[in-house]
């Protein structure tokens, strides 16, 4: 029976190892094919790693560059495999063909690991010197590589000093790649705290750069560009010549070209005295920025960010260009917001007519977002330009008539923020915006039309039978509708006493009892206490004049706008945030992981102290209880003063040993009960108010008489995690 049996399966790596010891070449060839292709899937091939090793020396360039590509792939996981590849590597670096010379010195700088490391230093010193301008412009980035590894190594070797010599090559490629190089050198050098500078830009080094830069490819100018941004011109003579220099820059076909040859023209435009050609340098600096928009819809927004950015800075640049940015219907949500914003921004009482009517036509669309933000952009344009709010508010009135429930309510918040800006202006709006009250069912929609019936009570007829609606529904309507209502209702109160007294009895009562928002509480409380002790006061503060509001011409600050212009091309001018808040500083390697983590534990350990102490202290001062002559009349103490640890429970001993799981809920559960008792309360005083009861020494509103405080009839453990 047993010669029925199969043979054993070897498994695919064993027919590839064969393949790979084969006499034949292209066997050996196509063995290595398949070997790349399972890595490439991710499949486990390391052990493959001997064969694919005998491979390395032929003539082959391609079969090379596949034993190459497996040798930086597993170079980590094998470091004392790789040893063996270090005489093949030294051999190809002085190989008559300069692509394999190369390719080796290339593959040499990617080998991350570090008994390799020593072995490059003498390769690479010859391949920086070679002949071939390929292997040089190849040797530059290697050199970067290495510094990455072991900065001690390129300084002790020179290197630095032979790049600084490279960027007089006659090879432009090659003084595009030792630029580059440099400036990640100069990085991780900044990033590690040297406080040498590695690459510093003398007038010699400028004057080659320039002469390069018509030269390099896409990736070499945009190099030597962000080299050209970091050189601080000793006068505004050279601050001119560079910005003539890098002019023909903004004409290239590359959008990244374009931007960092923007980047460059708005830094040295600060020492440029001369008007002439300030006007001139903004004048040319249009045409690309337009041509930008002509790119697919991912390209396009990372323009529209930039744009905005040059725009806070320079809003001239393209003050004649406002059409460019009228919306398409295939455009992306986030193309269309981007292009609201600055088609707001170049607003202008010359071209708001044309603005408005596009805006008009937005608002009919069929994607909500977009018609809302549309209708923002109504308002901010009302806002912004004095003598086109009254066509901006008729055009409002339009998309109100409409009676569409979402056009409406985003109507109502912009008319709001017209009022605040024109106060006393266009109240013939307001019976057409109290008449769609029943449209409204969004909180801020609600707020916004509370506001203006609290702030134009006077002139509203029925402004309590309004408000009053919202004043029945108190307690199911959101928390800033609640704020809102609460504060109308006192600006009623304070404008028409004579029948609205109570109403504004019912909403500060329904606030102070039946609420669970603190804040609301919390105003509704102030209000009480100054409509009974000084209604002078309450009108001084409830009805102060409040300044105009105004649209903001730049949206980050003036310090940081500067930084992030000088970061055009990258992530933080795209986000308008400076990199470091959403990029690690520096290298993260392995020992700053390791160093997070301990951190992480000495942070916990900190907080158990913290809690260990606070269990272990049997009295603590109550941090709320401000009146200083409680102490001294006798008075039961309150509040954490008056907690009592319960001794010896589990939780008590699991908290002070350190070995509690919910160290809290241990803490919650140690203390004993708190005195809850209410204060006496002093009989109440009558004042000119009548029903709003006495000034502001008694602890709460007479009218209240003694409420029954929802805090009071909480469990004890519930009061202590209120007061923390």
């Amino acid at each position: 029976m047993s010669s029925f049996r199969a043979a054993p399966r070897k498994g695919e790596n064993f027919e590839l190892s064969a393949d790979l010891n084969s006499e034949y070449r292209e066997k050996r060839k196509d063995a290595i094919k398949k070997v790349i292709a399972n890595m490439t899937v991710g499949k486990d091939v390391s052990g493959l790693f001997p064969d694919v090793l005998k491979n390395m020396q032929t003539e082959d360039l391609e079969q090379k560059k596949l034993v190459y590509l497996y040798l930086m792939n597993y170079a980590k996981t094998q470091p004392e495999l790789v040893i063996l590849a270090v005489n093949t590597f030294v051999k190809d670096t002085d190989d008559p063909n300069p692509l394999v010379r190369a390719l080796a010195i290339r593959t040499m700088g990617c080998l991350r690991a570090e008994k390799i490391i020593d072995y490059l230093c003498d390769p690479l010193q010859k391949c920086l010197h070679d002949d071939n301008p390929y292997v040089r412009k190849t040797a530059a980035l290697c050199v970067a590589k290495l510094y990455d590894l072991k900065p001690e190594l390129v300084v002790e070797h020179g290197f630095l000093e032979t790049l600084q010599e490279m960027i007089a090559d006659s090879n432009p490629m090659v003084v595009a790649n030792t630029v580059a190089a440099l400036t990640d050198i100069h990085q991780a050098a900044v990033a590690a705290g040297v406080s040498q500078e590695v690459f510093v830009i003398t007038p010699t080094i400028l004057n080659k750069l320039l002469v390069a830069l018509n030269e390099c490819s896409e990736w070499g100018r945009v190099a030597i560009l962000t080299a050209l941004s970091r050189y601080e011109s000793p006068d505004d003579r050279e601050s001119e010549h560079i910005c003539e220099r890098v002019v023909p820059q903004l004409q290239h076909a590359n959008a990244s070209v374009v931007l960092a040859a923007v980047k460059v023209l708005m830094i040295h435009m600060r020492h440029v005295h001369s008007e002439n050609l300030m006007k001139q340098l903004v004048r040319k600096m249009a045409p690309p920025l337009v041509t930008l928009l002509s790119n697919p819809p991912e390209v396009q927004w990372v323009a529209l960010r930039n744009v905005n950015l040059l725009l806070q800075k320079r809003p001239d640049i393209l003050s004649n260009e406002m059409r460019v940015f009228f919306c398409k219907y295939n455009d992306p949500l986030y193309v269309k917001v981007e292009k609201l914003d600055i088609m707001v921004r170049l607003a202008g009482e010359n071209n708001v007519d044309a603005l408005l009517s596009e805006l008009k036509e937005y608002a009919s669309e069929v994607d909500v977002d977009f018609v809302r933000r549309s209708i923002k952009a109504i308002g901010q344009t009302a806002i912004k330009i004095d003598e086109a709010a009254e066509r901006c508010v008729n055009v409002l009135l339009e998309l109100i008539n409409t009676r569409v429930s979402y056009v409406v309510q985003e109507a109502v918040v912009v008319m709001k923020d017209i009022f605040r800006k024109y106060p006393s202006t266009y109240e013939g709006v307001i019976p057409t915006l109290c008449a769609n009250l029943d449209e409204l069912d969004e909180p801020e929609a609600k707020a916004s039309l509370i506001w203006i019936i609290g702030e134009y009570a006077n002139k509203i007829d029925n402004a309590d039978e309004l408000l009053g609606i919202f004043v029945d529904t108190f307690t199911e309507e959101s928390y800033p509708v609640q704020l809102q209502t609460l504060t109308a209702v006192v600006k009623l109160y304070l404008q028409k006493p004579e029948g609205s007294q109570g109403l504004v009895q019912s909403v500060l009562n329904t606030a102070t009892k039946d609420c669970d928002s603190p804040d609301v509480r919390d105003r509704a409380y102030i209000y009480w206490r100054l409509l009974s002790t000084d209604p002078g006061a309450a009108k001084a503060v409830v009805l102060s004049h409040r300044p105009p509001i105004s649209l903001p011409r730049m949206t980050v600050a003036p310090a940081l706008l500067e930084e992030l212009l000088s970061e055009i091309p990258t992530l933080a001018s795209v986000y308008h945030k400076p990199a470091e808040t959403f990029v690690g500083r520096g290298r993260i390697g392995v020992d700053s992981v390791q160093r997070k983590s301990s951190d992480l534990t000495d942070d916990r350990l900190t907080t158990q102290k913290a809690l260990q102490t606070v269990a272990a202290g049997r009295q603590a001062e109550n941090l709320l209880d401000f009146d200083d002559a409680g102490a001294d009349d006798g008075q039961q103490p309150s509040g954490l003063a008056a907690t009592t640890m319960l001794a010896s429970t589990p939780a008590e001993a699991n908290l002070l040993s350190g070995t509690s799981s919910n160290p809290l809920d241990d803490l919650v559960s140690i203390f004993g009960s708190v005195s809850m008792a209410p204060a006496a309360q002093p009989p109440p005083a009558t004042n000119a108010l009548g029903g709003f009861g006495s000034p502001i020494a008694t602890s709460t509103p007479s009218v209240l008489q003694q409420p029954t405080s929802p805090q009071a009839l909480q469990a004890p453990n519930d009061d202590l995690l209120g007061l923390f």
